[in-house]
């Protein structure tokens, strides 16, 4: 037995009811639900507890903890008991999407499926069940997605101009409906306050204006349902840059916080563009602005979105 995946599993009292929490604490809810999820996916494979025990390498008696909501178990022996329940650890530990036959249907069908066809799914299944409604308007509304030192509220209110059509910066717009700067808003209310605000914001921005253009805010896409009201109604493009010019940019906009420890400011933005890379890849158009000239970038911006709009 490995000693190591016994010591990160809290054990039951000795002579006491594996069934029932220590004397004196309740269970926390989210290992009761964890142990029910156990439970009822070895019930689904018909195991017993010894068998998923020995297949998992814990002794019969931390499983039972586990079980019984009275189990801390470690990330690494959660993966060892979904290994031998055979599911995933996202199903061992569960969300809206493990607790129905169907659901998990869905999901096997899915499962290694390419993006390009993904996105098809998604889109006929939008057609399916009604939500995939055309707004007329969608192709008169320019959204500009990226990181912050794109070049979206410069390059938004030039394109804008050009165009005669009305410049949003929805990261002003959710200020004004909280009443404080964004800042505030996460130290005072927290991100899913600000979630709901910039929801809001798109919503309202999408009821006013007919024809426009938004500059968004880096986040955006990190809210799936905003970011598919984004896609629904608004055509978009992403602005592009290198990351060394997105750090560069927001300190030549008077930033200099990410300069104070580069380095490290450098490798968390890598991560944060390569962590929402696949989602502004969903943007109807692009536009890389590396090694261009505001002028440059400019015009590149203003062939691609003309041209979508067909007004060349």
């Amino acid at each position: 037995m490995n000693e190591h995946v016994d010591a990160v599993l809290t054990t039951a009292p000795e002579g006491g009811n594996s069934n029932a929490a220590p004397a004196g604490e309740a269970k926390n809810p989210l290992l009761a639900a964890l142990g029910d999820r156990v439970r009822n996916l070895r019930a689904q494979r018909g195991l017993t507890r010894k068998a998923v025990a020995v297949a998992a390498d814990v002794s019969e008696r931390h499983l039972a903890n586990l079980e019984y909501g009275i189990g801390n178990a470690s990330i690494l022996v959660l993966q060892q008991v979904a290994g031998a329940l055979h599911c995933s650890l996202a199903e061992l530990v569960g969300d809206v999407t493990t607790s129905s036959p169907e659901w998990l249907l869905i999901r096997e069908l899915l499962e290694n499926r390419s993006e390009a066809d993904l996105r098809r799914v998604r889109v006929a299944l939008g057609e399916l069940l009604g939500t995939a409604s055309v707004d007329p308007a969608r192709h008169r509304r320019i959204a500009l997605v990226g990181l912050r030192g794109a070049g979206k509220s410069t390059l938004g209110q030039m394109l804008a101009d050009d165009l005669d059509v009305p410049f949003v910066e929805l990261s002003r717009e959710i200020e004004k409906l909280a009443g404080c700067s964004v800042r505030e808003i996460h130290d005072l209310y927290g991100t899913n306050a600000y979630r709901r605000y910039e929801r809001r914001a798109l919503e309202e921005a999408v009821q006013i204006y007919s024809e426009v253009v938004i500059a968004t805010p880096g986040g955006i896409v990190s809210d799936p349902a905003t970011f598919n009201e984004l896609l629904a109604h608004c055509t978009t493009v992403w602005l592009q840059a290198a990351p060394e010019e997105h750090m560069g940019r927001v300190a030549a906009q008077g930033d200099t916080r990410p300069m104070a420890a580069s380095k490290e400011a450098m490798e968390d933005l890598r991560r944060i563009l390569n962590g929402r890379a696949a989602f502004y890849s969903k943007a109807d158009l692009s536009v890389d602005t590396s090694g261009k000239s505001l002028s440059q970038s400019f015009h590149a911006l203003r062939a691609v979105t003309r041209q979508s709009m067909g007004l060349v």
